[in-house]
């Protein structure tokens, strides 16, 4: 389905698009004269959404709002909260919030362990029916015997385990890749082996036990590569990576704390395979990783400034404009990343939810804009194309953009 670019069709999308009671298809409909386009509603299979614990970084209202404005109707909030989510009674401190301020689907995951301290499993199954998977997200699980036993009870409840995979014993004090620019600028570098050899021992369990498994983030050209031939071998796995690795690496790193986030901006050499990776689906979904800190905790620096960077907003806008609009991957891939598997992969209904934007409004990435309490991005001045008109859920906008109010003054 596509607008063109006239008030009274717009006018006309507005009323329509309120009162609509079908789903929007999943494949939309272009034409070199499009500029509104219907794609059904984005989901984020990992943010942060901060709340419990954590509400001067982000809220969980101010979290799906933003997440609204960038075409999201379903989100998956990690763990990293205050209390863990490792029990169903800390869960019900997340899950009564998400009911009372939540603006779009939020489907939270429960911790692997109890803490998120990789010391003893968390109680999975009280929680199963309510948690869209089981992830330690922020920290890797270090015990082989211990995610083992996930594995082994993730399997048992039909569940998903959601890895973030770092091995903490070839860190080194790492905080940036350790590449070209931390060599030359004297960082300490993060080694890509941190990530894809605990990629490779949660394949061996996985295909041991039969779990399904999904990799957070990944980051380099092996973990790119090893999933390809896990895939190939019938392990059940899935894997995600964010806009930024997608589109930069490190030769775009400054001094500047909105540069750094976990795992790091990789070589250039990662960035071709991760986008070779998308492209033959390899790669299943793009996340974002949205991970909002406060103005104080991203204001130190590469070296002491707080993990993680903000995107929901701009998440599309970042890949139609760097890796669309230039011919390097086709839009119907980018949309099956953001839509399609991981509706697939968790379950998700293809219900009534969509967003439009405008494809050709062309605009500068501004922070201070942002709904959201993060303000830290890289693309922090980009000009990017692609604006978020509307987001609606079941006929209801949950979502406008108030440079298209068409309302009467």
């Amino acid at each position: 389905m596509f607008f063109h670019n006239d008030k009274t069709m717009h006018e006309n999308l507005i009323r329509s698009l309120s009162a609509a009671s079908a789903a929007i298809p999943v494949t939309p409909f272009l034409s070199s004269f499009s500029k509104y386009v219907v794609f059904p509603g984005f989901v984020d299979v990992h943010v942060h959404l901060r709340e419990p614990g954590y509400f001067y970084k982000e809220r969980m209202e101010t979290g799906t709002m933003a997440a609204a404005a960038g075409g999201y109707t379903r989100v998956m909030s990690m763990p990293n909260l205050s209390p863990v989510p490792d029990s169903l009674e800390h869960l019900k401190v997340q899950t009564d919030i998400i009911e009372r301020d939540a603006r779009i689907f939020v489907h939270p995951y429960g911790s692997i362990t109890k803490e998120q301290k990789g010391e003893a499993l968390s109680d999975m199954e009280a929680m199963a029916p309510f948690v869209a998977g089981f992830s330690d997200d922020g920290r890797g699980v270090q015990s082989d015997d211990m995610m083992r036993a996930a594995m082994t009870e993730a399997k048992r409840l039909g569940k998903i385990i959601v890895a973030h995979c770092e091995d903490n014993s070839l860190l080194h004090g790492g905080y940036i890749h350790d590449g070209a620019y931390a060599k030359a600028h004297g960082h300490r570098g993060i080694s890509s082996e941190s990530e894809y050899k605990q990629i490779e021992r949660d394949l061996a369990l996985s295909k041991e036990i039969g779990c399904a498994y999904h990799v957070c983030h990944i980051s380099t050209k092996e973990s790119v590569e090893i999933i390809r031939k896990a895939k190939a071998e019938g392990v059940d796995v899935t894997c995600e990576t964010a806009p930024h690795y997608l589109i930069l690496d490190d030769s775009c790193l400054e001094e500047d704390g909105r540069f750094k986030m976990n795992p790091p901006l990789r070589s250039a050499e990662d960035r071709k395979a991760l986008v070779e990776g998308l492209i033959d689906g390899t790669i299943d979904m793009i996340a974002t990783d949205h991970a909002p800190h406060s103005l104080e905790e991203k204001s130190r620096g590469l070296e002491k400034s707080m993990m993680g960077i903000v995107g929901i907003e701009t998440a599309f806008a970042c890949l139609y404009t760097y890796l669309v609009k230039p011919g390097t991957v086709p839009l119907d891939r980018v949309i099956d990343a953001l839509c399609v598997r991981p509706r697939e992969r968790f379950s998700l209904p293809f219900a009534d939810e969509y967003c439009v934007f405008d494809l050709e409004s062309e605009y500068e990435i501004d922070p201070e804009k942002f709904i959201s309490l993060g303000r830290a991005t890289p693309f922090k001045g980009h000009r990017v194309f692609g604006k978020c008109v509307l987001t609606a859920i079941d006929g209801r906008i949950v979502y406008q953009n108030s440079d298209y109010n068409t309302e009467e003054k």
